[in-house]
């Protein structure tokens, strides 16, 4: 029996995209370092399990509109732990070739403030992922 607690927990996240084969590009690449598996694969989404949690990317023939604002209501980002500031400074390195821009180059790593160390990225559709280390 698993003695973690689950009430609370999330159980999965979902992100719907306006391209699945960029979002697969990006996302299933940061998960992918991130210690996440391939979990489901269907015509219009993927999803990505680690541990009990699960992130999903879809292309919706619902979506209001062609691109995500994190400015806006809804989602800004998602923070993950990304391991030690040397996987932190590792994953940012590698994060363009997979279709990722750094946000706030000029302050980073420290863009949250002096003691937190975290890779702030954003991918072509206008999600960001922080990348925490600790």
């Amino acid at each position: 029996m698993n003695d973690v607690p689950r009430r609370g927990a999330i159980h999965h996240v979902e992100l719907w995209v306006p391209d699945l084969p960029r979002a697969v590009r990006s996302w299933g690449w940061l998960l992918g370092e991130l210690g996440y598996r391939p979990h489901q694969s269907w015509e219009h989404g993927r999803s990505w399990l680690l541990g009990d949690g699960y992130v999903i990317v879809e292309q919706s023939p619902a979506l209001t509109a062609a691109a995500h604002d994190r400015r806006r209501p809804g989602l800004n980002h998602l923070a993950l732990h990304a391991g030690s500031r040397a996987q932190v400074d590792a994953l940012a390195a590698a994060a363009p070739r997979h279709g990722w821009t750094l946000l706030f180059p000029d302050r980073h790593p420290h863009a949250g403030g002096p003691e937190h160390y975290a890779a702030y990225l954003e991918d072509a559709d206008g999600f960001e992922a922080e990348l925490v280390a600790g």
